[in-house]
């Protein structure tokens, strides 16, 4: 069994902002392979499913971003699910928007959401994809940026995005990283 988490922030005040893209890519997985994501539980929405055949669990923490890892590490516990078998989709600043970038492991990078994860996971060994959101404007303030919404054309490339790192997903669920690295790295 996979999990499959997409970070973000909960309530309607962060809909659809930069920081928020992870719990977009869950909604549109689960979208996409019929699966709801609406047992509230382990400090999370989460909802059990399949891709391509293979049993997976998508989970949005609702701890905010900074507090992530403490639902991860409650479903993976819960569900006994290895950290290798966890896959988690965030924003990266340091993309352009839409772009991906798919890794077996590593280090947050800065990400609050990553750093908390790793924390409680004791571990960087699970895979990522990143999806870009387009870097900072000078002189504006981080957490302003990423609590930003898309322009219209911004939305329009992220549709592609969304898309790409669904099949990207599909793939990693069946254990073919180098693949989704290959077919969607810079996509």
């Amino acid at each position: 069994m996979k999990l499959i988490v997409g970070l973000g922030n909960p309530t309607k005040k962060y809909e659809n902002t930069r920081h928020n893209v992870g719990f977009d890519v869950i909604d549109y997985i689960a979208k996409e392979y019929n699966i709801g994501v609406d047992e509230a539980k382990h400090k999370g929405l989460y909802g059990k499913g399949k891709i391509e055949g293979q049993s997976v669990i998508l989970l949005k923490p609702m701890t905010y971003m900074n507090l992530s890892g403490e639902s991860v590490v409650a479903v993976a516990n819960y569900f006994k699910i290895l950290p290798e078998d966890i896959i988690v989709v965030y924003d990266d600043i340091n993309l352009d928007v839409g772009k991906l970038r798919i890794r077996e492991k590593g280090s947050a990078g800065g990400h609050n959401g990553i750093k908390n994860i790793i924390a409680h996971l004791g571990t960087q060994e699970f895979p990522r994809v990143r999806v870009g959101v387009g870097m900072k404007p000078p002189k504006m303030d981080l957490a302003d940026y990423v609590l930003s919404h898309f322009s219209k054309q911004e939305k329009e490339t992220l549709d592609a995005a969304y898309d790409n790192a669904c099949k990207a997903v599909a793939l990693m669920v069946m254990d073919d990283i180098p693949k989704a690295m290959n077919d969607f790295n810079g996509k």
